[in-house]
């Protein structure tokens, strides 16, 4: 890493050095945990939609170190308007909604006019973009190894940290059952290929076991590595978070986890969810990744 991009990572992480990320770039799976809406997610406008993200940051994310935003909803309006604490760091998410599939492989687009130099000017601190990964089919000579390989060279040419996070999928010729057996090698090998491609920090779903965790570590070869939380709930994903710390992961970024049932259209009941359901769980989940094994474990 550069001296920058050192930097860069101290501020995302805990006072004890692990990675602690909210994940509030979601957009339209944002909306549909609104269910207070008066007729269903397609009702959530986009100014009720940032207005949500701008009471995620305020009683939630500025407990922890940092908050992951889209510039698409919530930038730049949530850092010209002083909602992000002065101790709190901005990641901003360079992928665009949804996914396109090209003989039978996903790919996600990054949001358009969105740099990393438009991270810089948005007051980010870390820039993070998300690809869908199939190392079984998709080599370092494939269309997105070599997109994670420019927008590497792009930011850190920009003085801007990148997360790469990776997401496997079922190809349409394959069962959920079949998928479900090749999936902790398909992470370890998509950690492999991303650090490869010159990835510095890493998210990644959690890939099945201790064991598996140990595999990725190893595959990162010192690349921080953090566990998103991929929609299960709060108790699984600190279990999660336990066993990967314990085998090398660097942290964890969450999002759904922490607030799917937190948020409403209706702001009073809002921040009332967010101050006493959500941020008690953050604040477990920073135990988690600081080594605080939980009673439960």
């Amino acid at each position: 890493m550069t001296t920058l991009e050192r930097r860069a990572l101290s501020r995302i992480t805990t006072d004890q050095g692990r990675v602690l990320i909210v994940a509030a770039d979601q957009r339209n799976s944002m909306k549909a945990v609104m269910k207070d809406a008066p007729d269903g997610a397609a009702s959530v406008t986009t100014e009720q939609l940032a207005a949500a993200k701008a009471d995620l940051v305020t009683y939630l994310a500025n407990n922890g170190p940092a908050i992951l935003l889209d510039p698409e909803t919530a930038l730049p309006a949530i850092v010209d308007d002083g909602v992000i604490a002065p101790g709190t760091a901005l990641v901003v998410g360079l992928d665009a909604s949804g996914s396109e599939t090209v003989d039978g492989l996903k790919h996600t687009c990054r949001i358009p006019g969105v740099t990393p130099r438009t991270v810089r000017e948005m007051g980010g601190d870390v820039a993070k973009m998300l690809w869908y990964l199939r190392p079984d089919r998709q080599g370092a000579d494939s269309r997105t190894v070599q997109e994670i390989r420019d927008l590497v060279r792009d930011c850190e040419a920009e003085g801007v940290l990148l997360i790469v996070e990776i997401l496997t999928y079922a190809l349409p010729d394959e069962t959920e059952e079949e998928y479900a057996v090749k999936f902790p090698e398909l992470i370890v090998e998509s950690a492999r290929l991303s650090v490869d491609a010159g990835a510095k920090v890493l998210k990644l779903p959690y890939p099945g076991s201790a064991e598996a965790a140990d595999a990725v570590t190893g595959a990162a070869r010192g690349v921080p590595w953090a566990v998103l939380s991929a929609g299960v709930d709060h108790a699984t994903f600190i279990g999660q978070v336990e066993i990967a710390v314990a085998h090398g992961a660097a942290g964890a970024m969450a999002g759904r986890s922490l607030w799917k049932d937190s948020l409403t259209v209706d702001p009073v009941v809002r921040e009332d969810l967010l101050t006493h359901r959500a941020l008690p769980r953050l604040l477990e989940l920073a135990d988690a990744v600081n080594g605080k094994v939980s009673a439960h474990a």
